[in-house]
């Protein structure tokens, strides 16, 4: 599992095909970091529902 803060593309390289990147694959907006982060989709919350879903699938 990869998170960045940023456009994702590149890492299927690094976390392979039963690897999951959280990201942000579009354009942002403004307002204060956590605002931001968080009306994009990048939050721990976020992070740790994507980390259960693929050890899920790995069971």
């Amino acid at each position: 599992l990869a998170v960045e803060a940023g456009v994702t593309l590149g890492w299927a390289e690094f976390v392979g095909d039963s690897g999951a990147v959280v990201g942000i694959d579009r354009f942002g907006a403004s307002a204060p970091g956590a605002e931001v982060a968080e009306r994009l989709g990048l939050t721990v919350e976020a992070v740790v529902a994507k980390a259960v879903e693929i050890m899920g699938e790995r069971s």
